[in-house]
């Protein structure tokens, strides 16, 4: 049985059906998927506050009170200068996290909402701001 050259391949017509409806498929649903991986990046960031806070509360226990601003979130992995009682390291890795935007988490104690005032400026980086660029903040 022979088949002839007609027969054996693709066409061109063909090809460019199968890669515009690629195409059109990846328009339709490339926007829906980069909505959720935004969604996600928040969530994750305010479980990351949240850890925080279980890490500072087991500062509070330890030592009596939570770390100063001039200490900062480095008091939950590197025992403090006068933390006689520093039971930690306070994290598991160690180390203090950035926010899932690589930027550097925000810590004021005594703050202003509470003992003390843990944040995000979100993906912009500024206070403020709306969907990604909004602000996660350990007192809501």
């Amino acid at each position: 049985m022979r088949i002839s050259l007609t027969q054996a391949g693709v066409t061109l017509i063909e090809l460019l059906v199968v890669l515009t409806i690629i195409a059109l498929v990846g328009a339709v649903v490339g926007p829906q998927v980069m909505k959720h991986l935004g969604g996600a990046e928040a969530k994750t960031a305010k479980l990351q506050v949240d850890d925080f806070g279980a890490a500072l509360d087991l500062y509070y226990l330890d030592n009596g009170r939570y770390p100063v601003s001039q200490e900062g979130l480095e008091a939950l992995v590197t025992a403090p200068n006068g933390a006689d009682r520093w039971n930690g390291p306070y994290m598991k890795k160690r180390k203090i996290p950035k926010d899932p935007w690589g930027n550097t988490y925000h810590y004021e104690s005594p703050g202003q909402h509470g003992d003390y005032d843990l944040y995000s400026w979100g993906k912009d980086n500024t206070a403020g701001g709306e969907k990604e660029n909004a602000d996660v903040l350990s007192w809501e």
